[in-house]
C-alpha cells in the first residue's frame, strides 16, 4: 500500500476519533461538573436538597434508562444520522439549561441533557469502531477511554473554575458552541451505517424508566413528604411493581434489551451488582463532600475542585499500572482491592469530618478514594467481558454502563435522604451531621460491592472480537 493510500484510509479515523472523543468528553464531563456548582446554584436560583438532588440525577436517570435504547435506535434508523440527533438534542438542551430562570426549568434541562446524551454516547463507540481498522482499534479505543477519564477527572475543578470566575452558567454554556461544531463535521465526516436486524424493546424501556423515576422520585421526596406519604408509598411500589415487571419481560421477551439469563453468570452478577454498589457510595458522597468544602470547609468553587483531584483525578496515574497488574494477576483481585480502598477511604471520612477539619487530615481520604476508584475502573472493563459471550458483549456493555449510572442517581437519592434526616443546611454543624452517617452508608455500599467481586472468575478468559463485533472493554468510560 502507498503511503498516500495509507493516509486517505487513516483520514476517516481520525476524524471519527476527534468527533466522538469530543462528543463523550461533554456528556461524561456533565456528570459531574454540576457538583462543585451546586452551591451557586442553590444561592442563585433557590430550591431545597431535593431540587439538588434532581439537578444531578434527572440527567444520570434519563441517561441510563434510555443508552441501550439510544443505541438501539442508531442501529434501526442510522447511527451517524442518530449521533447528530443526540448531539442537538444535548446542545440545545445545554442552553436551555444556562438560561434557566429557575430550579424547574434547570432541571427539565437536564433531564433534555440526558437524553441527547443517551442517544449520542453508545453511538459514539460503535461509530469509532466501524471507522478504525481492526489492527488499530485497540489504540483508538484506549485514546477514547482516557479522554473520558480526563472529562471525569477535571469535572469538579472546570466547574469550580467556570462558577467561580464566570458564572454557574458557564458549565452549560461551554457545550453549546462545542456541540455547534462538531454537528455539521459529524454530518460530513462520519459514515453512515445500520444494523438491518435491530430492534427496538418499547415495552422494556417504558417498564424499567417508570420503575426507575418512581423509586428515586420517593428517595428524594421521602424526608419532605414523609416516609407514608401518598406519593412516596405510590412512588416506591408502583417503582418496584414496574422494575419487577422489566425483569420479568427481560426472562420471557425473545429479544429484550437486557436478557436476565446473563445474570444466571455469576461472573456478571457479581461485577454488575459491584458496579451499581460501587458508584451508588462514590456519587453519593461527591454529591456531598463537594458541598462540605465550600459551605463548611470555606473553600471557593475553584478551591473546592482542586482539591478534588486526589480523588478524582487519581485514574490518570494508577489506571495504566492497574491495567498491567490485572493482566498478570487477574482482574478479580484489583477489582476486590480497588473496592475495599474505596470503602476505606470513605470510611475514613466518615471518621475525621468535623467542622474544622484541615485539609492535610481529608488528604489520605482523598488518595485512598482515588486509588481505589482507579484500581476498580481499569480491570473492571475486561472482567465484564470475560462472562459473556462475544455475541453478548454489547448488550453486556451497555448493561454495566446503565446499572453504573442508575447506581449514581440512586446514590444521591440515597445519601442525601440520609444527610437529610440526620442535619441539614442551617449550620456547619448540621451539614457535618448530616454528611457523616451518609458517609457511612456509602462506605458500607462500595464495601458489600468488594465483597460481591470475591464472586468474579478467578481468572478473565479472552473472547475473541472481530473487527465488525461488539466492542472491546478498554473503550468503556469510567462515568456517563
Amino acid at each position: 500500500m502507498t503511503q498516500q493510500a495509507e493516509t486517505k484510509l487513516r483520514r476517516p479515523a481520525v476524524w471519527a476519533l476527534v468527533l466522538t472523543g469530543a462528543a463523550s468528553f461533554m456528556a461524561a464531563l456533565d456528570n459531574l461538573v454540576v457538583t462543585t456548582a451546586l452551591p451557586a446554584i442553590r444561592g442563585d436560583l433557590g430550591g431545597k436538597l431535593e431540587d439538588l438532588e434532581w439537578t444531578v440525577n434527572a440527567y444520570t436517570l434519563t441517561f441510563a434508562v434510555l443508552l441501550m435504547f439510544g443505541s438501539a435506535l442508531g442501529d434501526r434508523f442510522g447511527r451517524r444520522r442518530l449521533f447528530v440527533a443526540g448531539l442537538a438534542v444535548f446542545t440545545g438542551a445545554s442552553a436551555a439549561a444556562a438560561l434557566s430562570p429557575g430550579i424547574g426549568q434547570l432541571i427539565a434541562a437536564r433531564a433534555v441533557q440526558g437524553v441527547g446524551a443517551a442517544v449520542m454516547m453508545p453511538l459514539s463507540l460503535t461509530l469509532l469502531a466501524a471507522a478504525v481498522p481492526a489492527a488499530r482499534r485497540g489504540m483508538a479505543l484506549g485514546i477514547y477511554g482516557a479522554v473520558g477519564g480526563l472529562a471525569v477527572a477535571s469535572g469538579p475543578l472546570i466547574g469550580g473554575t467556570l462558577t467561580e470566575h464566570i458564572s454557574w452558567q458557564w458549565i452549560f454554556w461551554l457545550n453549546v458552541p462545542v456541540g455547534l461544531a462538531l454537528i455539521p463535521l459529524a454530518r460530513l465526516r462520519l459514515t453512515e451505517s445500520t444494523a438491518p436486524n435491530s430492534r427496538l424493546d418499547i415495552p422494556g424501556t417504558l417498564l424499567i424508566s417508570g420503575g426507575l423515576f418512581g423509586v428515586v422520585y420517593a428517595l428524594v421526596n421521602a424526608n419532605a413528604d414523609g416516609w407514608t406519604s401518598a406519593p412516596v408509598l405510590t412512588g416506591l411500589i408502583a417503582g418496584s411493581a414496574l422494575i419487577g415487571g422489566f425483569v420479568h419481560h427481560g426472562f420471557r421477551n425473545a429479544n429484550p434489551m437486557l436478557p436476565m439469563r446473563l445474570f444466571r453468570n455469576r461472573g456478571f452478577f457479581g461485577i454488575n451488582i459491584a458496579s451499581l454498589l460501587m458508584y451508588l457510595g462514590m456519587f453519593g458522597s461527591i454529591f456531598l463532600l463537594s458541598q462540605f468544602l465550600q459551605g463548611v470547609a470555606g473553600y471557593s468553587p475553584t478551591q473546592a475542585g482542586l482539591r478534588m483531584l486526589p480523588w478524582t483525578g487519581m485514574a490518570i496515574i494508577v489506571a495504566p499500572i492497574a491495567g498491567m497488574l490485572s493482566d498478570r494477576i487477574g482482574g478479580r483481585p484489583v477489582v476486590v482491592a480497588g473496592l475495599a480502598l474505596q470503602a476505606l477511604g470513605l470510611g475514613w471520612f466518615a471518621v475525621i469530618l468535623s467542622t474544622d477539619v484541615s485539609y492535610a487530615a481529608q488528604l489520605p481520604a482523598l488518595v485512598l478514594s482515588g486509588i481505589g476508584m482507579s484500581l476498580y475502573f481499569a480491570p473492571a472493563g475486561n472482567v465484564l467481558m470475560s462472562t459473556v459471550t462475544p455475541a453478548d458483549q454489547g448488550k453486556a456493555s451497555g448493561a454495566n454502563n446503565a446499572l453504573r449510572e442508575v447506581g449514581g442517581a440512586l446514590g444521591v437519592a440515597v445519601l442525601a435522604s440520609v444527610f437529610s434526616a440526620q442535619g441539614g443546611y442551617d449550620t456547619p454543624q448540621t451539614f457535618t451531621d448530616g454528611t457523616v452517617p451518609a458517609l457511612w452508608i456509602g462506605a458500607a455500599a462500595v464495601a458489600l460491592a468488594a465483597a460481591l467481586a470475591l464472586l468474579l472468575p478467578r481468572r478473565a478468559k479472552t473472547s475473541p472480537v472481530t473487527a465488525a463485533g461488539p466492542l472491546p472493554a478498554a473503550a468503556k468510560v469510567p462515568v456517563g
